[in-house]
């Protein structure tokens, strides 16, 4: 058996080849009988549209390069459902990489999509080398998401507005009486923008002699060892801001080893906001970081660049907010001592 066409559609529900075309595409052009008699047709017909002739006709695929620079992270899993709804809305897909994979095999990390020609590109999370993106951007739209680092011209950056987003952790500890406070720091733009609020706000409040920063991977690994070491001062802090929720996740790990209660002995909070924060036997105080509006926001870009709407790169923060749950308590009157 052949498989049904265009015509065949077009026969079964009584209307022209063109206006099966503008109703499978969505078309506000179509009376709402006329679609309902297209898409019925196609249904009992079993008719899927030739999407490679469409492409070949339209010069575009319809499909969006995603490269993702870190398949581990689960804050960019809502941001990744932000963009693919809006995207998905718009009649275009997804298509991933994985930016860490191909670095490693020896290909430029965008290479593969565009070899898929895709009609955009949206970067999720940080690149090594931004500004190769340059020559993409020359060709395709480009979006970066997630990232703060400095992105070449005519291209877009979405992401979360990591300064505030850091005062607003530390000025929770503060207020709840905690004074040495410790921030487990990452690495990038989006470290360094939280690391240098972190400091700022204790240093506004008087407090910058108490504060410790100490680097870490972003991992959980990274947040349990930092930790430990954090723990075994003799002035150890009575409460740790962790980069990301990974990194906190490292932190209750190893205050639990230790012998110290977390909120009682020990204040923890995370940042991102991500699945794991808000596991009932975790619940993490985190600071929120619009994942899934910074995807939304990224497809809106991308969108708009379709359009010609753009000219010269521009940047969005979107607006975090601080969601306080279980591991944050006031300060302990007096130095717990660590038990074995």
């Amino acid at each position: 058996m052949r498989a049904p066409t265009i015509r065949d559609v077009a026969e079964r529900a009584g209307v022209s080849k063109s206006l099966v075309s503008l109703a499978l595409r969505g078309s506000d052009q179509v009376r709402p009988e006329k679609r309902d008699a297209v898409l019925r047709a196609a249904r009992e017909l079993g008719y899927r549209p030739n999407t490679a002739a469409r492409s070949l006709s339209e010069q575009r695929t319809r499909t969006v390069g995603v490269l993702l620079n870190d398949l581990r992270n689960p804050w960019f899993v809502d941001l990744l459902d932000g963009l693919n709804s809006l995207l998905h809305a718009n009649g275009l897909h997804m298509l991933l990489a994985d930016a860490r994979l191909n670095r490693r095999t020896g290909q430029d990390p965008a290479d593969p999509l565009l070899d898929q020609r895709v009609d955009g590109l949206v970067v999720v999370g940080t690149l090594p080398d931004p500004a190769a993106l340059g020559g993409v951007a020359e060709r395709i739209p480009v979006v970066l998401a997630g990232s703060r680092e400095p992105a070449p011209p005519g291209v877009d950056v979405v992401a979360g507005d990591d300064e505030r987003g850091a005062r607003l952790v530390a000025e929770h500890l503060i207020g709840l009486g905690h004074r040495r406070i410790a921030h487990i720091a990452g690495y990038g733009a989006v470290g360094e923008l939280r690391r240098r609020s972190f400091e700022a706000t204790m240093h506004r409040h008087g407090l910058a002699e108490q504060a410790v920063v100490e680097p870490s991977d972003m991992t959980e690994e990274g947040g349990y060892r930092t930790t430990v070491r954090l723990l075994s001062r003799p002035d150890r802090p009575t409460a740790v801001f962790a980069v990301n929720d990974i990194a906190a996740i490292g932190v209750l790990s190893a205050a639990e080893e230790l012998g110290l209660r977390v909120p009682r002995d020990l204040s923890v909070v995370g940042y991102d906001n991500t699945s794991i924060a808000r596991l009932r036997h975790v619940w993490l105080t985190t600071a929120d970081n619009s994942s899934h509006e910074v995807g939304r926001r990224a497809a809106r870009c991308l969108l708009e660049r379709f359009e010609g709407v753009g000219g010269a790169g521009r940047v969005q923060l979107a607006t975090p907010t601080l969601e306080i749950r279980g591991s944050t308590a006031p300060a302990p009157s007096s130095s717990t001592s660590l038990r074995g």
